[in-house]
């Protein structure tokens, strides 16, 4: 496993092209925080550096790599950069109707642009330059959905106190379909990997998720319970047999995709008993060094390392008591249940973090519906992400280390950097060879070989 230097960022803004040839693109972040900086993913050598009007605040790769979306939401401007054609590029000046959000379809040539207030979103052709509006779209944090081959878009809105879902084929951009959704207010929507069903779940207030088909029937609804805090996550497998729904009861419950009903639910107890379960728990170990490589001053090398805590993983004897955070009971958005779902690509594990429980990723066996494993870190979970050509599994927590699981063991890694370099989250690169490590002002690329654990 080898590491990049560290090179500047801001506002966490690093992004792999989707196809993963023209590299990563961090918005750098030294004097002028309006600068894109293309780089090479082997090398790391500067290809395009593009200079934006204002501060960028979003980056987005098109679908096929060649061209990236800068957005400004203060000044209401989008630019479109290409990396075929470097003195070619676009403005989208939204105006007095501002911008809140900003994305590419699927086809890579148009960009839907949100404005203030949610009054409506513009579809921006870059190809003839046309613009088509979609009227009343809806305030939620997930309200835009395409599916995985780019054909169909399912837009949430709210018109008449009602949310309506309107479906719309991507090519044109004509109305498919238009229905009332069975929510009294609907956060999310989200297409299963086939783009066959649309689920649709409801504010955290109510505990329901509506499954639509493409045509707008509506196939099944799904209620766990009633009269608590409900729905917090969800995250369908990639094959589309199971949607799993991590909810404020520190559960997450496995519907499957013949009935609709659940099959099994996961709990996530303060004390894991099961002697069936490996629980690996994240220790610091102090550095050794040699008295005769000891010197006065220290050489900054052998300062470095004095002071690093290193760590490792020991395997816990079951039972084992995790560190249990009770929520403020009076406080807004509390720190409980689940926080993080996802499916390893192969369909074979689901990763999932009970916020009540922050130092602990636990990891079930899709294929036997139990609890595999259960990683407990010395730090809280930041992000995690799973490779995507092998279930291996990249875990942060705020620190300078990163954390690798894969069903053949674990391992902690500690980022070999001077200075305080604290990854809070992660990315990895198509092809699983490399990843991004991101902290608030840096990021740095981490190389592995494909037998790596």
């Amino acid at each position: 496993m080898n590491f990049s230097e560290l090179f500047k960022l801001s506002g966490l803004l690093g992004r792999f092209s989707p196809d993963g040839s023209c590299g990563f693109v961090p918005v750098q972040a030294s004097c002028v925080q309006y600068r894109l900086v293309v780089r090479d993913v082997s090398t790391l050598q500067i290809l395009q550096l593009y200079t934006c009007l204002d501060q960028i605040q979003y980056i987005e790769w098109s679908s096929d790599s060649l061209f990236i979306l800068c957005a400004m939401y203060k000044r209401g401007i989008v630019q479109v950069w290409s990396l075929e054609q470097p003195d070619w590029h676009c403005k989208i000046d939204e105006g007095s109707a501002g911008l809140v959000a900003s994305c590419w379809s699927p086809d890579g040539r148009h960009i839907l642009n949100t404005t203030e207030f949610h009054l409506r979103i513009t579809v921006w052709s870059l190809c003839t330059k046309s613009v088509s509006y979609i009227k009343y779209p809806k305030a939620c944090q997930q309200g835009i959905a395409f599916t995985k081959d780019g054909r169909y878009m399912a837009v949430a809105e709210r018109r008449d106190c009602k949310d309506f879902i309107s479906i719309f084929v991507c090519s044109d951009w004509q109305l498919l379909r238009h229905f009332d959704a069975e929510t009294q207010d609907l956060f999310g929507i989200e297409w299963a990997p086939n783009g066959c069903v649309l689920a649709v779940w409801d504010t955290c207030l109510e505990y329901k998720i509506l499954l639509y088909s493409l045509d707008g029937r509506l196939l099944s609804t799904y209620r766990a319970y009633e009269w608590s805090l409900g729905i917090k996550s969800i995250a369908w497998s990639p094959s589309s047999q199971f949607l799993a729904i991590g909810s404020y009861d520190e559960k997450v419950r496995i519907l499957n995709h013949v009935t609709w009903k659940k099959i099994t639910e996961f709990e996530h107890p303060a004390t894991i008993a099961n002697t069936k379960t490996i629980v690996y728990k994240e220790v610091e170990k102090s550095p050794s060094v040699e008295t005769e490589r000891l010197s006065f001053p220290p050489t900054r090398a052998l300062a470095s390392s004095l002071f690093s805590t290193q760590s490792k993983y020991d395997i816990s004897q079951v039972p084992v008591s995790l560190q249990y955070i009770k929520p403020v009971a009076d406080r807004a958005n509390p720190k409980m249940g689940i926080g993080m779902l996802a499916f390893s690509p192969d369909n074979c594990f689901l990763a999932t973090k009970n916020d009540n429980i922050p130092n602990a990723v636990w990891i079930w066996d899709v294929q036997k519906l139990k609890l595999f494993v259960v990683l407990e870190q010395l730090c809280a979970i930041q992000s995690f992400q799973w490779d995507p050509r092998q279930p291996r599994l990249a875990v942060c927590t705020g620190n300078s280390k990163v954390y690798l699981w894969s069903p053949a063991g674990c391992v902690s890694v500690q980022v070999p950097m001077e200075g305080d370099f604290q990854i809070v989250s992660l990315s990895w690169h198509s092809s699983g060879d490399s990843m991004a490590l991101l902290s608030k002002d840096n990021f740095c690329v981490c190389y592995l070989e494909r037998e790596e654990v």
